[in-house]
């Protein structure tokens, strides 16, 4: 019994340091002030989104490869300036005068993304207590992130930055663990094998053009955004390009609904528009990478860890709902994936669940 509580306890650090860093970022006063926005600017909403990502969504025997990832992040309103706006908590202001070098100002518009997440994972059996080496290694992983975007018209700059941590300390293994005792599912038993600790850094620079948008007298319209950019850093290194279309009813004035990639979801300033009735639309996108460097296949960086051979082209296709009502939104999208390493058994399959609320 005692052994089962201990085991329990050990995901809580994972979550205290979630909380503890929200609620010094998110939920100082300025950030839920109504009146620190600059009237004369345009009109947008800040956003609280909570993402959960998992392999169990895809469908049945998906339990293997990215297994889940979890992702609670802020969206902030238009801002006069990333370094002195007043609807940034005072912890981000000072993060936000040593980044200068990510941040485009003189747009029509600006703001920024801060998040905080744990992604996970592991090879495809889950029994094996010895390491599998023609399959994918066991990684966990804790990422922060800050990203700065510009917009102008049907055009969005976006540069975002994340540092964290891969190995034990990200605390995967014991989240994994708590989260299948609470299905009842049997856990997985090559932990002991997982990539060792590790920072990693990533800096993400991506380029969004809307080419086409068009909506009748009902609200009922579509657009499409196509999307290009590349990353680099220990944890990822990749250039990609790709697209997204959707269509429905007010279909939001922003740049993208599915997150297939770290700087791809609702990251421009969201236009107000009233807070009551139903809207929503369906949306498919598509993304592809050539990929020269990733730690969660080639093992760890500066020491012999276990690795397989990555394949450097990767594509991306997703398609899902989303459905707004007054502050809120939710959205489902499932994503399927080209094999990512030689020998790979199964074609990847996850999805996604999104909940946000607009203040």
């Amino acid at each position: 019994m005692k052994q089962h509580i201990a085991k329990g306890i050990g995901i809580r650090p994972v979550f205290v340091l979630v909380l503890l860093a929200l609620a010094s970022v998110f939920a100082a006063p300025e950030v839920l002030a109504t009146d620190c926005r600059d009237p004369s600017a345009i009109r947008s909403s800040g956003t609280f989104n909570l993402r959960v990502d998992n392999d169990l969504f895809g469908g049945l025997g998906q339990d293997q490869g990215y297994s889940n990832g979890i992702l609670l992040s802020w969206v902030s309103p238009n801002l006069t300036s990333y370094r002195d706006d007043p609807c940034l908590p005072g912890v981000v202001r000072v993060l936000n005068r040593h980044l200068s070098f990510l941040q485009r100002e003189g747009l029509d518009e600006q703001n920024m993304t801060v998040g905080l997440g744990q992604l996970m994972y592991t090879p495809a059996d889950r029994r094996a207590r010895e390491l599998i080496r023609d399959d994918r290694p066991y990684v966990g992983a804790l990422l922060f992130s800050l990203g700065y975007n510009a917009r102008r018209g049907d055009a969005l700059r976006t540069s975002q930055l994340r540092v964290g941590l891969v190995g034990p300390a990200a605390r995967a293994r014991q989240t994994q663990n708590w989260w299948h005792g609470v299905i009842g599912e049997s856990r997985f038993q090559g932990w002991d094998h997982q990539l060792r600790n590790e920072p990693v850094v990533q800096l993400i620079h991506e380029r969004r053009a809307r080419v086409t948008r068009a909506q009748d007298a009902s609200g009922w319209g579509h657009d499409l955004t196509r999307h290009w950019g590349a990353s680099l850093g220990n944890f990822a290194t990749y250039a990609n390009v790709g697209a997204e279309w959707r269509f429905g009813l007010r279909v939001p004035d922003d740049f993208g609904t599915a997150p297939l990639r770290p700087a791809g979801e609702n990251t421009a300033p969201v236009h107000s528009t009233g807070r009551d009735g139903w809207s929503g639309h369906a949306f498919v996108a598509v993304d592809a990478r050539w990929v020269l460097r990733d730690i969660t296949l080639d093992g760890n960086t500066f020491r012999s860890s276990h690795k397989v051979d990555k394949r450097p082209l990767v594509a991306d296709i997703g398609y899902g709902i989303a459905i707004y009502r007054g502050l809120w939104r939710f959205a489902f999208a499932r994503y399927h994936r080209t094999r990512e390493f030689d020998g790979q058994k199964h074609v990847p399959v996850y999805g996604t669940v999104t909940v946000g609320r607009r203040f």
